[in-house]
């Protein structure tokens, strides 16, 4: 699904199409070292989304804190560095919480 090449010796553990509250549209990419987001394009003639660049590029270290809102709409939030609030809505947004928090204890 994800176009995203992680360095050498990362893993990608969960990937997803979703969209950021102010970036839009995107595939999000947790590694066993950063969280990724990517922009997508959607193309209305085939059905398909384009991917662009990569607009965020999170170091687990990073990540301040994390939760899941929302009932309906379930959004993942990420604080980032104390300051910075990213909204992602996934799918499952207690899978993405639970899998980033478990790896950045166990880094910290």
């Amino acid at each position: 699904m994800v176009s995203f090449e992680p360095a050498p010796g990362e893993k990608i553990l969960l990937d997803e199409d979703c969209s950021e509250d102010k970036l839009k549209s995107g595939i999000l990419v947790l590694t066993d070292h950063r969280l990724v987001f990517q922009r997508t394009q959607g193309r209305i003639a085939t059905l398909s989304k384009k991917e662009t660049e990569v607009v965020l590029d999170i170091p687990l270290d990073k990540i301040s804190s994390v939760r899941s809102e929302g009932f309906l709409v379930k959004k993942l939030v990420l604080v980032v560095a104390g300051e910075q609030i990213y909204k992602f809505g996934v799918f499952n947004n207690g899978k993405w919480e639970r899998q980033i928090k478990q790896i950045t204890s166990g880094a910290s």
